[in-house]
């Protein structure tokens, strides 16, 4: 109940005082993204000593999540003003073509079978979320915010201090490159300009952080 109510002051104190919806949900989730960042996965990842198997399982995992993610965008596009129709084009069609072909390289250098893989738990989970949330626009703008601003926090949070190892380094790098930062901002100026139940979206966005750090924590396979 006392969480609850701090929960409740902060939205009012959003409220009053003009703040934007994503500018809020950046704030509520800067806690939860600090979690991540002391998550064993993405510890391993800063450091460039993550064990290979860990991150191959990471990368089958990702590799059918971003598939879904691609029909979140267009189940979202087709509900979309015309205003961000290709915003939304353009977000599948990158997700699709540049960040599916990053996990295609990096799968052929650490092993990763992408076409044999099968969902675990948490993709599941987390993949099932989105596309259920996305049947609203708005809330299904907040409800994938966690993903496009989480990866662009992290990737930048992560460049300050590269892994020396090349394929972390890699990776680290296509998160912290600005125009992935750019297209996390459009998302955020979409959310507000969609305008959805303050409540709704806090709720979607705390959600989906919490499928976040849950998918770091891979399924093992060998």
């Amino acid at each position: 109940m006392v969480s609850q109510a701090i929960c409740d002051v902060s939205r009012a104190s959003c409220e009053t005082s003009g703040m934007s919806v994503a500018a809020y949900l950046e704030e509520l989730g800067r806690p939860l993204l600090d979690e991540q960042l002391g998550h064993p996965t993405v510890v391993g990842i800063a450091k460039g000593d993550l064990d290979e198997r860990v991150f191959r399982s990471w990368l089958e995992q990702d590799y059918l999540f971003l598939l879904d993610y691609v029909r979140v965008f267009s189940r979202l596009a087709w509900q979309a003003p015309d205003g961000h129709l290709g915003d939304l084009v353009d977000l599948a069609y990158a997700t699709f073509h540049e960040e599916l072909s990053l996990h295609r390289s990096l799968a052929a250098e650490f092993g990763a079978d992408l076409e044999g893989a099968r969902k675990g738990p948490a993709c599941a989970a987390y993949t099932g979320f989105l596309l259920e949330s996305a049947a609203s626009y708005g809330e299904g703008l907040a409800a994938l915010y966690p993903c496009m601003w989480g990866y662009s926090t992290l990737g930048g949070i992560l460049a300050a201090d590269p892994p020396a190892e090349p394929r972390y380094r890699r990776w680290v790098d296509t998160y912290a490159d600005p125009g992935f930062a750019a297209l996390a901002r459009r998302i955020a100026e979409m959310i507000d300009e969609a305008a959805p139940s303050l409540e709704r979206a806090e709720q979607k966005f705390r959600e989906g952080m919490r499928h976040e750090l849950a998918f770091w924590s891979v399924p093992l396979t060998d």
